[in-house]
């Protein structure tokens, strides 16, 4: 049986790829002003998606990079960055000239991802301590975002989105990554994930297949004025 407690905790830790026990995270940002999101939120259970050896078997990150255009000099985010494989990945595609952004809720882990890049060499990373609302990125910064098997966990996406359009650059393209299943699952249908972002004023540009078909990346560009909270119209709740 599930103690009180351990449910408390569960229901705190709602963005991510990280695990509850590697620290605390920041508080939620006031999301009142933002329509609630109309279906289960995962919790968070690990802090990455599979082992590493495992990842790389799949080809999923090349995939992934090369669907999204990453190229040298730019400057990404890795949201929910967790252990920091597609950090990695990411601090190497945009070279010495451009800018990763490490990010995650938890302290430890971005503390951790700190270590790891400083330990490989990567002084084009830098880790950033975001809330389950806000990313907390720069503004107007990003070339690209990334979004890797975590979306479903986000407390309320609406929210977030909003904050993160703020940072990215007028052309700036968001990537995200999930399984094709629902979201009590820890997954994210295709269709449900353009609804979300169609409501935030953003237009799919690219999809491809992943993992014969069990998960997918996305690619998404802002279109349009950014809505104020008030003015989001939430896609309908889809069977759970």
């Amino acid at each position: 049986m599930v103690s009180m407690s351990t449910k408390l905790l569960l229901s705190i830790c709602l963005l991510g790829l990280a695990a509850c026990d590697n620290g605390k995270a920041e508080p939620s940002a006031d999301i009142t002003p933002f329509p609630p999101v109309e279906r289960p939120v995962s919790a968070i259970t690990s802090n990455q998606y599979s082992d590493e050896e495992s990842r790389e078997g799949t080809g999923e990150a090349e995939t992934v990079l090369s669907v999204l255009g990453v190229e040298e000099g730019e400057t990404v985010a890795d949201i929910g960055a967790g252990l920091g494989f597609y950090m990695q990945k990411l601090a190497e595609a945009v070279g010495p000239d451009g800018q990763v952004y490490a990010q995650d809720i938890f302290p430890d882990v971005v503390q951790d991802l700190s270590v790891r890049a400083s330990a490989n060499g990567f002084g084009n990373v830098e880790a950033i301590l975001g809330s389950p609302a806000d990313p907390g990125l720069p503004e107007n910064s990003l070339d690209h975002a990334l979004m890797i098997h975590m979306y479903h966990e986000i407390e309320n996406p609406y929210a977030f989105l909003w904050h993160l359009r703020s940072s990215l650059k007028p052309n700036g393209t968001i990537a995200i990554v999930d399984a094709d299943r629902i979201t009590s699952q820890h997954g994210t249908p295709p269709a449900l994930l353009e609804c979300e972002l169609k409501a935030m004023k953003f237009t799919q540009v690219a999809q491809a297949p992943l993992e014969e078909g069990r998960t997918y990346v996305a690619v998404f560009r802002a279109t349009g004025p950014r809505p104020a909270p008030e003015e989001i119209v939430p896609c309908e709740n889809p069977p759970s």
